[in-house]
């Protein structure tokens, strides 16, 4: 599949940083053995990416603005251009060597996200999309699955942990959700579950209290694929809410529902 531009640029830069996760990734089980932890380690990993990062998208694009997990707002001569940059989703799986994490790079222009990568390095899993040209899987195509009933649908979600999240809301959603569906999924990384609402792996997806780093290329993905985003209010306001639901039409809609109920007494 011939690829433009700006999706060469996209990728080129999550490749790279990707190589340099993965390396370090190779090294994250020999320091469980330490006292200290790998702890220290990963962050080095997650800056050294991110400066990969940075370097080859500002070569690229000068003057485009930044949204970064780490080094958060940088302001561009381009006021109309922003990168949103994660660049470890999935800091907890790399820690444990779970080989489920990933780098995601969105691109907004005017407001709008037009281009989309998300890559998991440890299985070497490149998803790409752009505004108009359709979302795809190491070339593949990706449609969002086409299952209607909750039933039938296996779905993932984010469970808040220690110091993060509201954790009675989510024992509520929960309770709402897992005896009407046929399975729930927790991945510990947002990104790759959104990509993989994209890849008709996932039937759906919820969470709340993730950042605009987590979603953006994840969004756009399920878009280009078929399916619908918002927040757990229905509504478009996804960053601001720090909260997301996708999944198709029907599925988009069901959770909604299941996600709108007040529990009934035990």
């Amino acid at each position: 599949m011939p690829r433009s531009a700006l999706m060469n640029v996209m990728v080129q830069a999550a490749m790279k940083a990707g190589r340099s996760l993965a390396r370090d990734f190779g090294e994250v089980q020999n320091l469980q053995v330490s006292l200290k932890g790998p702890g220290d380690y990963v962050s080095q990993a997650d800056r050294k990416a991110e400066e990969i990062i940075h370097a080859e998208l500002s070569r690229a694009r000068p003057g485009y603005s930044f949204l970064m997990e780490e080094r958060g707002e940088i302001e561009g001569d381009d006021p109309q251009h922003r990168w949103i940059v994660d660049p470890l989703d999935g800091t907890t799986n790399f820690l444990h060597g779970i080989p489920l994490f990933a780098i995601s790079i969105a691109l907004e222009r005017q407001g709008e996200l037009v281009a989309g990568v998300i890559y998991n390095p440890a299985m070497d899993e490149l998803y790409t999309a752009e505004r108009g040209g359709g979302a795809f899987m190491n070339d593949r195509r990706m449609r969002v699955a086409a299952r209607s009933k909750l039933v039938d649908s296996v779905v993932g979600t984010g469970i808040p942990h220690l110091g993060r999240g509201r954790h009675g809301q989510f024992l509520i959603d929960l309770r709402n959700v897992m005896g009407e569906v046929s399975g729930v999924r927790r991945m510990g990384a947002a990104s790759l579950d959104l990509a993989y609402v994209a890849a008709g792996r996932l039937d759906g997806f919820w969470e709340d209290s993730l950042a605009p780093w987590d979603m953006a290329a994840g969004m756009l993905m399920i878009r280009e694929a078929g399916g619908f985003v918002s927040d757990r209010d229905g509504k478009a306001g996804i960053f601001e809410a720090g909260s997301i639901v996708a999944g198709n039409e029907a599925i988009h809609r069901a959770l909604l529902k299941r996600l709108a109920m007040v529990p009934a007494k035990p």
